[in-house]
């Protein structure tokens, strides 16, 4: 349920909640839905060369993307975009998405989701994207289990 924040959280660089994502992708979550009442989810993503997640959608969360460091080939709905440096997008919920580095080196980009608790998708996610041999059918259940639907593969730079 989305409300007034009780508490306000001031951080430095490089503090918060480090979680992992798919292979390349750690997130540093500055403030959860958990300090916000539900209200949102603030994090910065590391994207490895050439990552970015596989196309999905989620049902009930909007996010926003904004390109601090990389070049980002993005995917909303059936159309294409390219993000520089201090590039954004926002992505409907209900709108299958999904972002590419298409830089040799790491990017790095800022993530609002609204309403917050996306962290907890990530505490899930990371421990199976991350194994030796993922299982798609249990990283697709992780996505449905947090309100999202697993749709495809992660973009390519063509």
């Amino acid at each position: 349920m989305a409300g007034n924040s009780s508490e306000y959280v001031v951080l430095n660089e490089g503090e918060g909640v480090r979680l992992q994502s798919g292979p390349g992708r750690d997130l540093v979550f500055k403030v959860t839905g958990e300090r916000t009442n539900g209200a949102l989810d603030y994090f910065v993503v590391e994207v490895a060369p050439h990552g970015g997640p596989p196309l999905h959608v989620h049902h009930v969360q909007e996010e926003t993307i904004h390109v601090l460091k990389g070049r980002f080939k993005i995917r909303i709905g059936g159309s294409i975009f390219h993000l520089d440096e201090g590039g954004f997008a926002y992505l409907p919920s209900k709108v299958p998405h999904a972002f590419l580095n298409l830089t040799d080196e790491a990017g790095e980009i800022i993530v609002v989701y609204t309403p917050g608790g996306g962290h907890r998708f990530y505490e899930e996610l990371g421990p199976i994207s991350r194994s030796a041999s993922p299982d798609r059918q249990q990283i697709a259940a992780v996505f449905e289990k947090h309100g999202m639907t697993l749709l495809g593969g992660p973009l390519t730079a063509d």
